[in-house]
C-alpha cells in the first residue's frame, strides 16, 4: 500500500487540527466587558438603572428573568440609549419613560419569586457590562444613593454588594 503523505506531515496536520479545535472550544463567543451595571432606587422607590462605562461605550441595557438556563430566560424590558453612553456614570429610571432612552416595555409587574438580571450591551456586540442580579427583596433593601452591583473580589470571586454611588463610581471600573 502506498502512502500519499509522510508521517511528519500528517502529524503536523493532525496537531494543527487539534490545536485549532482546542482554540475554538476555549475562545467561545463572549463579548468583552468594559462597563458595570448596577441598580438603585429613587426617593419614591422607583427602580434605577446604573451604568459605569469604563472606556468604550454601551448602547443599551436589558432586564431579564434568570431561569438558570439560557433557554429559560425571559426578557422583561430593554432600553436603547438615544446616544451611546461613553465613559462615566449614567442613571435612568427603569419603570417609566426616561429622557434619552427608548424602552421596549416597562418592568412594572416584577414577581417576588423571580431573580432578575440587568446588564448593558452594544448593538454590534463589541462590548458589554458586568451584570447584576437581584430579587424584589434586594431592591426593597436599597435606599436612594446606594447601588447594588456585582463586584469582583480580590480572590477572583464575584459578589453582589451594595455601596454608595460615590464608591460605585470610584470602584466599578477597577476590575470590570
Amino acid at each position: 500500500m502506498c502512502s500519499i503523505a509522510s508521517r511528519p506531515v500528517f502529524r503536523r496536520f493532525a496537531g494543527t487540527v487539534v490545536a485549532g479545535a482546542a482554540l475554538a472550544a476555549t475562545s467561545g463567543c463572549t463579548v468583552p466587558v468594559d462597563a458595570v451595571a448596577g441598580i438603585s432606587v429613587t426617593g419614591d422607590g422607583h427602580l434605577l438603572g446604573v451604568m459605569a462605562v469604563c472606556g468604550h461605550r454601551i448602547d443599551g441595557a436589558t432586564l431579564y428573568v434568570d431561569g438558570g438556563d439560557v433557554n429559560k430566560t425571559a426578557t422583561v424590558a430593554s432600553w436603547t440609549a438615544d446616544r451611546s453612553l461613553g465613559p462615566g456614570l449614567t442613571t435612568w429610571t427603569l419603570d417609566s419613560p426616561a429622557a434619552g432612552w427608548t424602552a421596549t416595555s416597562s418592568p412594572a409587574h416584577l414577581s417576588a419569586q423571580a431573580t432578575y438580571v440587568f446588564y448593558g450591551w452594544t448593538e454590534d456586540h463589541s462590548w458589554s457590562s458586568r451584570e447584576v442580579s437581584f430579587t424584589l427583596a434586594d431592591r426593597d433593601r436599597l435606599t436612594p444613593g446606594r447601588v447594588r452591583y456585582d463586584s469582583v473580589q480580590d480572590n477572583g470571586d464575584d459578589q453582589e454588594i451594595t455601596v454608595s454611588i460615590a464608591e460605585f463610581t470610584s470602584r466599578a471600573c477597577r476590575n470590570p
